[in-house]
């Protein structure tokens, strides 16, 4: 709320509220010293039910071997 990341709103009263969690991991260098630590915010979607908290779900992912075929057709 201090960086003004997010915005608190009610919850809707047909609507369940869904968990999350903070997950922390520290990243090393290549001589095993600390390089640097990585935070996430994540929500617990193992909770929603579909048609009910979501109505559909898209998550784009492309092979690298298709990305270099558009760029060559390109060129």
């Amino acid at each position: 709320m201090k960086n003004d990341a997010w915005e608190v709103v009610p919850r809707p009263k047909d609507k369940s509220v869904i968990g999350s969690k903070s997950v922390y991991k520290v990243k090393h260098a290549v001589d095993a010293s600390i390089e640097k630590f990585k935070a996430r915010f994540v929500a617990k979607g193992f909770s929603q039910v579909e048609g009910v908290d979501y109505e559909e779900a898209f998550s784009p992912v492309e092979r690298y071997s298709y990305i270099r075929t558009i760029l060559a057709l390109a060129a």
